[in-house]
């Protein structure tokens, strides 16, 4: 048997086998197999093949590394054929006297057509070929990913046009700590989302659990990123109202944490001092860390000031936060004014060993009792920077 006919005869050993057992031959075949093997032929073909040669059939494919080849009769092999082929029910002198010339073989064996050698030379260049194919592919992506690919190509934007579960579901949203009776509020403002500041923070303290509630969070998949987001018509009035972008190792706040916010403060350790809105930066190391760090605290006007002159509330019309990160240095920008358009400018320029999993965006008024006031985001954007 060449090796063409013995790799035939493997292939067919090998059907014939998972069809009888209905699994792929693994090891070599027992007694008891060999035999139920050799039934069920016999059942189907009305011809015989002997057990004892199966079982050595089974243990010379099973094992490629013993270098040894079988050479089944022409018979075993038309018999295994048309098991393996569903031919009709036949005997072996039936066989002998119409099919001596064991057809369902050589039928069988036609799958596999010995290759010429200008059918080898043609796979040999063809195989080549790939090979250089798939080179330069590999090289054309690299530059077009690292040179051509605009960051919409790896950009995501939600403006909340919808709200239902659905669509943030699908838009990669996880919502923590649900709070059913104003989460089914996200909606009030068509195509805004609207949130309330809810007590709760991620803020360490003794007394209370770190919290946010209906805090909205999605996976961020590079090390290099600018996130903003636009909040519209908020204006914080009362002890702690916040609201902004959220950075965390952990859903947990175990770990690291970074929050930017449009705030309201009236607590000056006991100074005597006018209430002001401002933009705030504040750094966690998590759990077991102590105090955070306040990276910046940008003063926008005083409440008080809002007062005198009314028209100062316009500049809160359209606020918007940006956070820029490259490698471990952080950027922190904040928009403001009665256009959409408004430039950023920058709050502050930090660096900090963190690589954030999670970003979020949130409401809250810390664990004070001061009003439940909406929040309302329009637009969400994260891009995948290029790392220097």
């Amino acid at each position: 048997m060449d090796d063409l006919d013995f790799l035939v005869f493997t292939h067919l050993f090998k059907e014939a086998y998972e069809k009888c057992f209905g699994h792929a031959i693994k090891n070599p075949m027992t007694e008891t197999e060999s035999k139920i093997f050799c039934n069920k032929i016999l059942e189907r073909t009305g011809l015989s093949i002997g057990w004892k040669s199966v079982k050595n059939y089974s243990f010379v494919i099973t094992d490629a590394t013993s270098g040894k080849q079988e050479n089944p009769s022409v018979a075993t092999l038309d018999t295994l054929a048309r098991y393996v082929l569903d031919a009709p029910y036949t005997t072996e002198i039936q066989r002998k006297d119409n099919e001596s010339h064991y057809p369902y073989w050589f039928l069988y064996r036609e799958k596999f057509p010995k290759p010429t050698n200008k059918q080898a030379h043609f796979k040999w260049v063809l195989g080549f070929g790939v090979i250089v194919a798939g080179i330069v592919i590999i090289i054309i992506s690299i530059i077009y990913f690292k040179f051509i690919v605009t960051p919409k190509s790896s950009q995501f934007t939600d403006d909340f046009t919808h709200t239902d579960e659905t669509s943030i579901a699908n838009n990669g949203w996880l919502i923590r700590s649900k709070d059913t009776s104003y989460w089914k509020r996200r909606g009030e403002t068509p195509g805004q989302l609207t949130l309330f500041t809810l007590k709760g923070d991620n803020w360490p303290d003794p007394t209370w659990k770190p919290n946010i509630k209906n805090l909205l969070l999605r996976q961020v998949t590079s090390d290099c990123f600018t996130a903003e987001v636009h909040i519209k018509n908020f204006i914080p009035q009362q002890e702690w109202q916040q609201a902004g972008i959220l950075l965390l190792e952990d859903t947990g706040f175990t770990g690291k944490s970074i929050r930017m916010s449009l705030a309201f403060n009236d607590n000056f350790g006991g100074n005597k001092m006018p209430s002001e809105i401002y933009v705030q930066v504040i750094t966690a190391l998590g759990n077991g860390f102590g105090k955070p760090e306040e990276l910046a605290h940008k003063p926008l006007f005083s409440p008080d000031s809002i007062r005198i002159n009314p028209q100062q509330m316009k500049n809160l019309q359209n606020s918007a936060l940006r956070i820029e990160k490259h490698g471990n240095k952080f950027r922190f920008l904040y928009s403001g004014g009665i256009n959409d358009n408004g430039a950023f400018r920058e709050v502050v320029t930090r660096e900090f060993d963190m690589k954030p999993r999670y970003i979020g965006i949130f409401a809250i008024k810390g664990f004070t009792n001061s009003d439940n006031v909406p929040v309302r985001f329009k637009f969400f954007r994260i891009t995948n920077d290029a790392c220097e």
